[in-house]
């Protein structure tokens, strides 16, 4: 058999090196050289990458950005090979830049995220005609199997991440048990059951825009209700939400919630803008600091003094800085299950156009 030639896209440089013209041999190869997710990869070979490479106007070696904690440079090309590796098809590759460009934003904490004990993931969240025409699911089975784009994406920003930023399971990676949105965590927005703006309009974007936002997710929790009432949706929603060995307690964070389109529904009906939705699920999830440990308050004085004033038990602490800092998009399928997401505190999301 002929040895093609493979790119590697790594936290040093991109190479090319001869390997064997065998699948089960080059996915060894990537295992060993720990350059996989573990699970099977496309091997990148130097035509591969040149095809998905035709899915961008951007040249090769444009620099999108450096990747913590090991600050590699994440070129066009470096971006691409992953996304090959990854599944990806060429039309994907201008969604998977822009995520790397928005988790590079220092706002975004990547430092944190790719080091920390925390499980967190990076959650990519799709908007505008983007979402339509790569045919990322934002309805049934949204965050599961099943979906070309949804897994591609997510799991090529999730290899840029270690490949390029160098966070390695163990090495610089140090979660303590991660989650299995490591591997990838995508959907879009089901703009079309939204009955308030999407969630790039409330970010400042047109309509008619495609975006990527990137957010640093803890995980996801199931909150299953089949009450008609906008009032004891948001309180049942509430209390999921308040939880006290929290980091969003802890810093004043960026909760998330994904409301069913039949949640969202409700709420409308009950004739609750999105402003309003935020402001009472602001009010409702406060929490006496008692709840936490006497170890935990100890982060909650050091992160919110300032803001808070001297700290005691008796405390009421707000889950995020401000009724706006309160977030949410409509997605999935018909049900009467929305998703808490509670974030990683020390992080913001960002959303960035695809151009």
């Amino acid at each position: 058999m002929s040895e093609p030639s493979v790119s590697r896209g790594g936290s040093d440089r991109a190479a090319l090196f001869e390997a064997p013209d065998d699948v089960e041999a080059i996915n060894r190869l990537y295992h060993e050289r720990r350059w996989s997710d573990g699970l099977p990869v496309v091997p990148p070979t130097v035509e591969r990458v040149q095809r998905m490479l035709a899915g961008t106007r951007r040249p090769p070696g444009e620099l999108v950005s450096s990747i913590a904690p090991g600050f590699g440079a994440a070129t066009v090309e470096r971006i691409a090979i992953n996304a090959v590796l990854a599944g990806c098809i060429p039309g994907y590759l201008p969604a998977v830049i822009a995520a790397v460009e928005a988790v590079a934003a220092p706002e975004f904490n990547l430092q944190g995220i790719q080091a920390t004990t925390n499980p967190v993931a990076v959650w990519v969240i799709v908007n505008g005609p983007a979402g339509r025409e790569l045919g990322v699911n934002g309805s049934f089975n949204c965050l599961g199997q099943g979906t070309p784009a949804n897994a591609a994406i997510g799991r090529a920003l999730r290899l840029v991440l270690q490949n390029i930023g160098g966070a390695l399971p163990g090495e610089m990676d140090r979660a303590t048990h991660g989650q299995p949105g490591k591997y990838t965590f995508c959907c879009a927005e089901n703009e079309d059951a939204n009955p308030w703006e999407p969630l790039h309009v409330e970010r400042g974007f047109r309509r008619d825009a495609s975006t990527v936002t990137v957010v640093g997710a803890e995980g996801t929790m199931n909150m299953n209700t089949h009450t008609k009432d906008a009032g004891e949706l948001l309180r049942v929603f509430a209390d999921t939400m308040q939880h006290p060995p929290s980091n969003e307690y802890c810093y004043g964070s960026e909760p998330w919630l994904i409301l069913s389109p039949e949640h969202a529904e409700i709420l409308r009906s009950g004739g609750l803008t999105k402003s309003e939705v935020k402001g009472r699920l602001w009010e409702l999830t406060k929490m006496p600091a008692g709840r936490m440990t006497e170890k935990d308050l100890l982060r909650v004085k050091a992160a919110r003094g300032k803001e808070l004033g001297d700290i005691r038990p008796d405390t009421v602490l707000t889950i995020a800085h401000r009724p706006e800092d309160m977030r949410f998009i409509v997605a999935g399928g018909p049900g009467t299950h929305s998703v808490y997401v509670p974030c990683f505190g020390n992080t913001r999301a960002v959303t960035r156009q695809i151009s």
